[in-house]
């Protein structure tokens, strides 16, 4: 038996079946082992010696691979053909060499880019070891994270408080969100004018044109500046006689793109489906593993981990036959189209991303595939096939039109575009993430030189010059692949790890910094200035692609870089809080002090004039300060808001028509909040928290008033006829009734909450068992019988949302089902899945192991301490000396009989 080891188990399935009987296809569903969450795991001591732990759901499933491999011919690695897949096949290997299963048994390593019968075949006819070079850049790249965490987020807990944590490759991201926004604080608008005439041909036929010159002098567009300038050129052009001065046309070629890579996906999906990459990437996964076709499952699309832009000949002959036969001859270039990556520090190790057959259609593939599924392969689909299309033939015509009044010259010009022959055009049309200005697209009537036109109108706009626009997801991958920072298969982490920890959000599709991501950059930008800087991450990329390409050594990359980061962390270690904060003044400046409105400094304390606004920290993060505290109190948030909210924290909205109070909405230290009136005679105003996602100049007075009035009474519940109220409270948004609080769900409006709706809160909130319940957990509803087994199949909620249950194993709902909409045959289905994978075991009652003595580990990974013996005592109380598998092998833990308050007894077998 020859035993075949892969990442996820659908993939396991489907090349078991390719490969026959002679083959045990097992997966060890991704990484099995990872570096520890705790100091010393890697230790730059002892030559960047790396402890590993084995994930403890990956146990069972190595113990499987290891089981069957005992009595295997040859073993047979064949995950990603990537950096991570080269990673996995090397800890699947040392795992069964410390398990010592591996008797003289062959070892190879396959790779393929695509999961089809053909791909898989091939591979096993071309096998090869663990690439050790691969192996170490994975290894350079994990402990050089490993190392900027442990060692750089306890600074930013100690010198930062509030701040969560940094990394060597998010930090420059999210320096990239924030300088842009920095950028956009510190843009001026410009005022600037256009005129343009629209004129008309002798036959009648209208068209537009600029004013791109006066007086032999050209006109760029920002130089009319005022807007009685504008007028002065109006007025002039108002009395103009409009002659065509002369006729260019050139033709033109547009060339087809390149297939995708995995950059320019996650771009094009995010542009024109609206996808963020972390849900292109997971589309895309499960495209490369395939759906059944005619009885056989069969990958859809190659792997889609690469920065490579080039195809395989077959799969570009295949894709030119397909042309021809849909489209026609006339769509096929004379000869296979060939691209270069023009992207830094790209590799180019795979094919691109495309589909394993050209023939396969869209409209085909529509049917076997969800919704999404469907979208992206049509995406990918299209974008593969025009790569090798004819290019697109336009003509681009300019004409310059001469005005003359009262022995004034003036100079126009009209653009615009015919597409003669489409190409590659009929089929795609790459994306743009600002939007293409249109101008040149316009088709021109036909016109002479010389020949006389008519003025129909003439127009004067004012503009004003816009600062550049915040990032979206595409638009950041596509800045971060320029600058050569991060990796194919790092995209879409990275951009989760900024939003998972609060350091950007997500609005219309573009992200914005928060406080507390500015903070830590500009932290970072002070004193670990070097580490943020992209030309550095980008050379240490290259650096890490110069061991994987066997050209430096992995421990001496490491040792470099090890040597310049703990001196510029032993720089800051005496550095007070106070000069850290002095710091983050005069780099956040235009941000947290923008310039008044009154001309006051923007600095002073808006409450007592006296003292100086200044950054602060707290436990709940950081804000802004008087400096005379504690005789001035005054706080606010570190956006100071627009329409006054930076003079003070405070925009007036509007009056409240029932009191004729003012509603105000202001800036706390923790965050926004509405206000009615100033309060008095001893009593508060009365304040409302704003939802989440709702800034506080985007609040309006209506809406304010109705924040304001809750909790509301929403109707009666049916059952017992006991009101229902809907409010805001410590956690957000909620509806209650009786004891029983339910949090609002995303898409619930607590100000137009109905009665259905909050009733079926309740009732989902009454399943979910209560933190820290004593009772057992709650019911549930049941599904009915297991077929197979016996037994009741249940569905709850739990902790961590719904699941089912059946005889102690748990399986988790996928995001579509819910407990009401879930069926027996469903539950049956994820429950046997998550059975066959080892996860959700039963748990059972044992009785209280034995205590271990704590024993303190130090840094670098050394032999545990001797076990402490203890007096023997009359009862048989004593502690227990060892683990049960006692890594020093004298067995005293399964001698030792755990304490319990009435008697000993034996630990409950596993």
């Amino acid at each position: 038996m020859n035993i075949v080891v892969v990442e996820s188990p659908a993939k396991a399935k489907t090349i078991n079946k390719y490969l026959g009987p002679d083959y045990e296809v097992l997966a060890s569903f991704g990484h099995v082992r990872d570096l520890p969450a705790k100091d010393g795991s890697v230790d730059p001591e002892a030559d960047f010696r790396m402890i590993w732990e084995v994930d403890a759901k990956a146990q069972k499933r190595l113990n499987d691979i290891a089981r069957a491999v005992k009595g295997a011919r040859k073993l047979i690695l064949a995950t990603d053909p990537d950096r991570e897949g080269e990673a996995i096949s090397w800890h699947v290997l040392e795992v069964l060499k410390e398990k010592d299963v591996l008797k003289g048994q062959s070892i190879e390593r396959v790779v393929f880019n695509a999961i089809t019968k053909q791909a898989v075949s091939e591979a096993m006819k071309h096998p090869r070891e663990i690439d050790r070079a691969l192996v170490d850049a994975y290894l350079a790249r994990r402990a050089l994270d490993y190392l900027v965490g442990f060692t750089l987020s306890p600074v930013l807990w100690r010198k930062l408080p509030g701040a969560r944590s940094a990394g060597r490759v998010q930090s420059v991201a999210l320096r990239l969100v924030c300088d842009r926004e920095l950028e956009i604080e510190k843009f001026v608008a410009r005022e600037y004018w256009s005129l343009v005439a629209m004129l008309a041909t002798p036959r009648g036929d209208t068209f537009e044109a600029r004013l791109v010159g006066a007086d032999g002098k050209k006109i760029q567009r920002l130089d009319i500046g005022s807007g009685k300038e504008a007028e002065d050129f109006k007025r002039a052009l108002e009395t103009a006689a409009f002659r065509v001065s002369s006729v260019e046309a050139k033709p033109t070629r547009r060339n087809p793109p390149p297939p995708f890579t995995t950059s320019t996906l996650q771009q094009e999906a995010s542009r024109k489906l609206g996808f963020a990459p972390a849900h292109t990437m997971r589309l895309a996964q499960r495209l490369y593993e395939g759906v059944e076709i005619n009885g056989e499952t069969t990958g859809l699309i190659t792997y889609m981990r690469t920065d490579g832009v080039d195809m395989a000949e077959e799969a570009i002959g295949d894709i030119r036959k397909m042309i021809g036969a849909e489209y026609g001859a006339n769509y096929v270039p004379d000869a296979p189209r060939k691209y270069q990556n023009k992207s830094k520090n790209a590799q180019e190790a795979h094919e691109a991303v495309r589909p394993t057959d050209a023939g396969r259609l869209p409209k085909d593939v529509a049917k076997v595939v969800e919704p999404d599924q469907a979208r992206l392969y049509e995406l990918i689909w299209n974008r593969a096939v025009a790569s090798q299309m004819q290019s697109a033939e336009l003509e681009r015509t300019t004409v310059d039109i001469a005005a003359t009044v009262n022995g004034r010259n003036l100079d126009l010009r009209a653009t615009g575009q015919v597409i003669k022959f489409d190409g590659f055009l009929t089929l795609y049309q790459e994306g743009h993430d600002e939007g293409e200005d249109d101008e040149e697209s316009r088709r021109l009537p036909t016109m002479s030189q010389g020949e006389a036109l008519s003025k129909q109108s003439i127009s004067a706009t004012q503009h004003f010059t816009e600062p550049p626009p915040r990032f979206s997801e595409a638009a950041l991958v596509k800045r971060m692949e320029e600058l050569g920072i991060g990796r194919p298969s790092t995209y879409a982490s990275i951009l989760a790890v900024l939003k998972d920890r609060g350091y950007v959000r997500l609005d219309k599709k573009r992200l914005i910094p928060e406080d507390k991501g500015r903070i830590v950059v500009a932290f970072l930008e002070s004193f670990f200035q070097k580490y943020v800087e992209y030309d550095f991450t980008a050379s240490l990329e290259e650096q890490l692609d110069r061991v994987s390409n066997n050209e430096l050594f992995w421990q001496d990359l490491l040792r470099d870089f090890w040597d310049g980061f703990t001196a510029a962390v032993g720089e800051i270690k005496d550095l007070r809080i106070t000069q850290v904060l002095d710091a983050l003044n005069d780099l956040l400046a235009p941000h947290i002090f923008p310039p008044r409105a009154d001309g006051t400094p923007a600095r002073q304390c808006p409450s007592c004039a006296e003292g100086q606004l200044s950054l602060k920290v707290g436990r709940f993060g950081a804000f802004i300060g008087c400096s005379r505290y504690p005789e001035c109190r005054f706080t606010r948030q570190l956006s100071a808001g627009e329409n006054g909210a930076g003079s003070g924290g405070t925009r007036v909205l509007g009056k409240d028509p029932q009191t004729g109070l003012e509603v105000s909405v202001r800036s706390g230290r923790f965050g926004p909040y509405l206000q009615l009136g100033e309060g008095g005679n001893g009593e508060k105003p009365k304040r409302a928290s704003l939802p989440k996602g709702v800034g506080p100049d985007e609040i309006e007075l209506e809406r304010a008033l109705g924040l304001l009035s809750l909790p509301r009474t929403v109707g009666s519940h049916p059952e017992d006829g006991e009101p229902i109220l809907a409010g805001v409270g410590r956690f957000g948004p909620y509806v209650q009734h009786g004891k029983t609080y339910a949090n609002l769900e995303e898409g619930d409006d607590v100000l137009n909450i109905g009665l259905n709706r909050a009733v079926t809160l309740i009732a989902e909130k009454k399943l979910k068992p209560s933190k820290g319940r004593r009772f057992g957990p709650a019911p549930g509803r049941p599904l009915g019988e297991h077929p197979d087994k016996g037994g009741e199949v249940v569905a709850k909620n739990g902790r961590y949302g719904p699941y089912v249950s059946h005889d102690g194993v748990n399986a988790t709902l996928p995001s579509d089902k819910t407990l009401e909409s879930i069926t027996l045959e469903e539950a049956v289905a994820l429950i046997d899945a998550r059975a066959a994978s080892g996860g959700g075991g039963k748990r059972r009652k044992a009785a209280k192991p034995a205590k271990e003595p704590k024993a303190k580990t130090p840094k670098a990974a050394k032999e545990p301490k001797e076990p402490k013996t203890e007096k023997p005592r009359k009862a048989p109380t004593k502690k227990a000396a060892g683990k049960k598998n006692d890594v020093t092998g004298n067995g005293l833990a399964a001698a030792t009989k755990p304490r319990t308050k009435k008697k000993a007894t034996e630990p409950a077998a596993n």
